[in-house]
């Protein structure tokens, strides 16, 4: 008995010195994963659809503080909120926080899009698009834009006593892509796509369970017509490029083929060509139709801000000569108009917020969230908070007269740092170019409410139905 009292009184300074040298232990952070597989996500896709995601996501904030954990969409997950938590998942390196979406964006978008990959494979597809994105590539390109947003008002606008803005703005950014991004002309071939491409998008956020007629189902099964469409298109393309070689003005599907290494090797795969069309598509059609309707509908309820709008556009349109399509250097006139779009992306931000994976262990703000959770952020929140954006529930675009007065990482509707989005320039133009057509030469009112919810992009009730007249220049 003396002996094991003995030896138990010689291992306790060896106990206290060994726990001395191991690392605290980092607990993960509050909250629940709920029930396996579906965890909070129907709760989330319903507030959404009630227009209230952002009070949800704040009462969890309010309940658990800026970082808490959950389970969206098959993965635990951790929620983080805030400016400190903003710059932290944008700037940090594919080695702690790597880019995955949900699976059921992976399973319907690809896992060799820009969403997923990290490293050496983000950074040469990111600089592949940014090559055709860039400004002085799409400079070349704002004369095309210019004739299919005439050729859209002539087709569904003059001559009608009332439209519906959302639909007609997504038909009117899908011809912009199928024109300037595929190259692809008018006819049944865009029809089909039109039909998959909405039937794709559908299921984008959604609990993946792949059973027949769930919406999750649905997507993968457009996303599987368009990937076959588009390998098509890829294989003409290419043997028009290897006959006639390439052009200056070419779409971003031959751009990608032509772009080879200084050992005459193509830069980018197939695959990664498919999937990262499929990805400009999304962002290119849903992004930019929302924006303009968002646009169009605060026109209707904020005249003095219209007016101010319909003058900058005046001024440009009177120094045009009839017929003569917009410049570079005319949007860069329109400094008040994409102030106003600027505001609109701020109060009603197409993406509601994006994912990200935790590639390591990552310790944060006291916690551990553990390798292979998912990070979730919320778009919204720091743009409606009140410290950072004064009475944010005005409509004031003079908030961007001076950009370097917004504090970095607070406002992100593009993302930010390394990761901000390549398209967001091809965006810019769409927005001006529609806008500038639409105020010069329309007038209009609501004709239902100002409700919305969420699909997770932004749905204005019956789709925005607004009353139109025909604008003279004054």
């Amino acid at each position: 008995m003396n002996l094991l009292l003995l030896s138990f009184l010689l291992l306790i300074p060896i106990l206290l010195l060994l726990r001395r040298k191991r690392k605290p232990y980092k607990r993960v952070p509050p909250g629940s994963l709920g029930i396996p597989i579906i965890g909070q996500s129907l709760g989330l896709l319903r507030a959404m659809r009630a227009n209230t995601a952002e009070k949800w996501v704040q009462e969890r904030i309010n309940k658990y503080g800026p970082i808490s954990k959950l389970s969206l969409f098959g993965k635990p997950t951790v929620l983080m909120y805030g400016q400190a938590a903003n710059k932290f998942i944008f700037s940090s390196g594919g080695n702690t926080v790597a880019n995955q979406q949900t699976q059921s964006i992976r399973m319907i978008l690809g896992d060799r899009s820009l969403l997923e990959l990290r490293g050496e494979d983000h950074s040469r597809v990111r600089g592949a698009l940014v090559s055709f994105l860039k400004p002085e590539s799409l400079k070349l390109y704002v004369g095309n834009m210019d004739e299919e947003v005439r050729r859209h008002l002539e087709m569904y606008w003059e001559g009608k006593q009332q439209v519906k803005v959302l639909p007609l703005m997504k038909t009117l950014t899908f011809n912009i892509i199928c024109s300037l991004l595929f190259g692809l002309e008018r006819g049944k071939q865009r029809e089909k796509f039109l039909d998959s491409f909405q039937k794709m998008i559908e299921g984008m956020w959604s609990v993946p369970i792949n059973v027949p007629f769930t919406r999750y189902n649905r997507s993968l099964r457009a996303s599987a017509k368009i990937q076959n469409m588009l390998k098509e298109i890829v294989h003409n393309k290419k043997i028009v490029l290897e006959q006639n070689g390439a052009s200056a003005h070419q779409d971003l599907i031959s751009y990608l083929l032509g772009m080879v290494d200084e050992d005459g090797k193509q830069v980018l795969t197939e695959k990664e060509i498919i999937h990262n069309v499929m990805l400009v598509m999304v962002a290119g059609h849903d992004t930019s139709s929302v924006l303009i309707t968002f646009i169009i509908r605060l026109l209707a309820n904020e005249p003095a801000i219209s007016a101010a709008v319909l003058q900058e556009q005046e001024e440009i349109a009177k120094s045009k000569q009839p017929g003569e399509t917009l410049t570079w250097e005319d949007l860069s006139k329109m400094k008040y108009t994409w102030r106003v779009a600027m505001e609109t992306l701020r109060m009603f931000p197409p993406i509601f917020g994006s994912f990200r994976k935790a590639a390591t262990d990552i310790e944060y703000d006291g916690y551990l969230i553990p390798k292979g959770w998912q990070i979730f952020w919320v778009t919204g929140l720091t743009h409606m908070d009140k410290s950072i954006f004064p009475e944010p529930s005005k409509f004031d675009p003079s908030r961007f007269e001076n950009q370097a007065s917004v504090p970095p990482y607070c406002f992100i509707p593009f993302g930010g740092g390394a990761r901000i989005c390549p398209g967001n320039e091809f965006a810019r133009l769409e927005t001006l170019v529609a806008i500038h057509y639409l105020v010069t030469r329309f007038s209009w009112k609501l004709c239902s409410d100002n409700f919305f919810s969420r699909d997770p992009m932004p749905v204005p009730t019956q789709g925005l139905p607004v009353q139109i007249w025909p604008r003279k220049l004054s």
